[in-house]
């Protein structure tokens, strides 16, 4: 049987090598394992990962070869910037399964797959710019990711760059056919929501909830006038299903509002023209912290039948693929890189995606820039965070 270090190796012998044959003397999923070990212990870009290697050189050893030392970080970038994200993205995510079905039992392991009672999965897809990979003196060329992220598994599935010549929503597309998203409810925000994008997940087995806001300004009037109407006349008499929940926390008081029901035949016509439209929804926030207050009405378009928890979860929890730019932000300074050679930039964003997901999987009751120190001060404390998903 093999071991959780040869099972790392095998997953990352699928990368192909970007250097000349006979010319290299550091093994290429050695490098990748270097890379991702030192993005766990707090080592951010290629100067600090060649810095801990070196400082580490005998505790990383035991799991990976470097016959020669540990390479430089010329090295190091250099060989990020050439081998290509889709491959590195699938060795990462690979390797994540190999773990989970090692440490977990069968029935775990069918939960891992997609919820073992057949729960849909919720992957929520947004944006995020890497705001130091700018090489003009405006500032304006950054490179823009999307990216796809399983909330309650914790787990990054993909992510894509936007490329400076087109947009976003093709961006979105590319990911699409990244990911698997049978047995998934897509949450996108108003610039995802677009009929061809909902053609393609339910073409392929998945559905979606689409904030509809301005972008689509009929069909936006059309909720919008729908549930003022229901609000006025009774929700109950015109199968709206709602939920309301509150969180009090010192000053803040945070009060949400869910409402969904079936389409209305009067706004059939425009709807038939998202394939799999089933639902149409509403949620509403209100935050009263001190003396201020804010409210936001937002509506949805959605492909699964009326369900007012599932879709107040799924909403609540498109938040966070948010959350996770914050960690990105705050505990690995993603913002504050100034890496942009080729495919450098897509492939330590998601390294740091990846090790988010092995921080959070640990816990120990510390927050995540603690977990990092710490698996920078102590081997064995590493190795748990790499092997014991």
């Amino acid at each position: 049987m093999l071991s959780q270090v040869d099972v790392f190796h095998d997953c990352f012998d699928q990368v192909d090598a970007p250097r000349v044959s006979g010319r290299t003397i550091h093994p290429l999923s050695s490098i990748l394992f270097l890379v991702v070990a030192a993005t766990i212990a707090d080592a951010d870009g290629p100067e600090e990962i060649e810095c801990f290697g070196n400082e580490r050189l005998d505790g990383l050893g035991r799991f990976a070869d470097f016959p020669e030392g540990i390479p430089s970080h010329d090295t190091i970038g250099r060989v990020l910037s050439l081998i290509k994200p889709d491959q590195f993205q699938q060795a990462l995510l690979y390797w994540h399964t190999q773990l989970c079905r090692t440490h977990h039992d069968a029935e775990n392991q069918a939960d891992e797959a997609g919820d073992s009672d057949d729960q849909p999965v919720h992957v929520a897809i947004d944006g995020k710019t890497s705001r130091g990979s700018y090489t003009n003196a405006e500032k304006s060329n950054a490179i823009h990711f999307v990216s796809a992220w399983a909330s309650k598994h914790g787990v990054t599935l993909g992510q894509t760059e936007v490329d400076s010549k087109t947009n976003e929503i093709t961006a979105i597309d590319e990911l699409l056919d990244f990911i698997d998203v049978r047995g998934t409810i897509i949450t996108l925000d108003a610039i995802g929501a677009q009929k061809s994008i909902a053609k393609k997940i339910h073409d392929e087995g998945g559905d979606y909830i689409l904030a509809i806001k301005d972008n689509h300004p009929k069909l936006a009037e059309a909720i919008r006038d729908h549930f003022e109407l229901v609000h006025e006349m009774g929700l109950t008499k015109h199968g709206v299903k709602s939920k309301k929940t509150i969180d009090e926390k010192r000053a803040r008081r945070e009060e949400r509002f869910y409402a969904v029901c079936a389409i209305p035949s009067e706004m059939k016509a425009m709807t038939d023209l998202w394939a799999g439209a089933t639902s149409i929804g509403q949620a509403i926030t209100q935050i009263e912290e001190g003396d201020k207050c804010n409210v936001e009405v937002r509506y949805f378009l959605i492909s699964r039948p009326a369900k007012v928890s599932e879709f107040a979860t799924s909403v609540r929890s498109h938040w966070s693929v948010e959350s996770m730019h914050w960690v990105m932000d705050v505990v690995f300074h993603d913002d504050a890189s100034r890496i942009r050679t080729k495919n450098a930039t897509a492939n330590f964003t998601f390294t740091r995606r990846y090790v988010t997901t092995l921080l959070k999987r640990d816990t120990t009751k510390r927050s995540l820039k603690q977990k990092r120190k710490k698996a920078g001060w102590n081997t064995d404390f590493l190795e748990k965070l790499l092997f014991a998903a």
